[in-house]
């Protein structure tokens, strides 16, 4: 199982694709979910690419540091397995709290990376007083009461009754979260406010829309897209967890982006 130590916690990651010959394409989650996410387009990917995936900091099998965290904190976590790799560029693509860390990246570790693709995020997710309310309600009576209105959140009705096993799987990884490390995410997402610096991000940007998304609307994604150098929106059937519910659209547009 790769690992990797940093000074207060350590990051569980995976990569997939061994040519060394092929550009690298990081994968970041979203809140509340594991690396796991992603395996829905690693085998329409892995040919073309070598692929890093990793457990956010508190999630799956990452431990957490003390919390609160904050937006480059989660950031660092990215550098730092690219350094460990030695992984010199890559494209990301990140989905919610993950396409948060990968605007903070595209602004202030540019030279790291090419091509951005930012799925079911804004940059501005919800409010100070919303992420306080649930700071305060997972600390009172930690995440198993959020479980229902995640789900509804996150997927649509059509598909979590075609798709048990699947929801089934995310939600139980949903409720294995660390409690300290999903605060700690959630103090990010708090405090965490791009919407000014947007227009230093002069690489090419994929954002895409759940079309009937309710964290995440369209708007937010389409202010992405306008705000940014190179950018341009795409909307896809589903609710927030859009590269899973849209699969198939989903990885036949990141691969035509990336390829571009």
């Amino acid at each position: 199982m790769p690992l990797l130590d940093l000074d207060q916690h350590r990051l569980h990651y995976r990569l997939d694709g061994t040519d060394a010959a092929k550009p690298w394409l990081i994968f970041c989650n979203s809140l509340g979910t594991d690396l796991h996410m992603w395996d829905g387009q690693i085998e329409a990917l892995a040919d073309d690419f070598r692929i890093l995936r990793y457990d956010r900091r508190g999630h799956g099998l990452s431990s957490a540091p003390p919390s609160p965290f904050t937006l480059s904190e989660l950031a660092d976590d990215v550098i730092a397995l690219m350094d460990h790799l030695a992984i010199e560029k890559a494209d990301f693509c990140g989905l919610s709290i993950g396409g948060l860390v990968g605007q903070w990246l595209a602004i202030h570790a540019s030279n790291r990376f090419g091509k951005f693709v930012f799925c079911a995020t804004a940059a501005r997710i919800g409010n100070r007083e919303s992420w306080q309310e649930r700071i305060d309600a997972v600390a009172r009576d930690g995440l198993a009461k959020l479980r229902t209105g995640t789900m509804e959140r996150w997927f649509s009705p059509e598909f979590s009754s075609t798709a048990p096993e699947i929801i089934l799987r995310f939600m139980t990884t949903f409720e294995q979260t660390s409690a300290s490390g999903y605060l700690g995410c959630c103090a990010a997402l708090r405090d965490a406010d791009l919407r000014s610096e947007l227009h230093r991000i002069h690489h090419p940007v994929l954002a895409v829309a759940g079309q009937d998304d309710a964290v995440c609307v369209e708007s937010d994604l389409e202010l992405i897209a306008q705000s940014v150098l190179r950018g341009r929106r795409r909307t896809l059937p589903g609710r927030h967890i859009v590269n899973l519910q849209a699969a198939g659209w989903f990885n036949t547009l990141l691969a035509a982006f990336l390829a571009s």
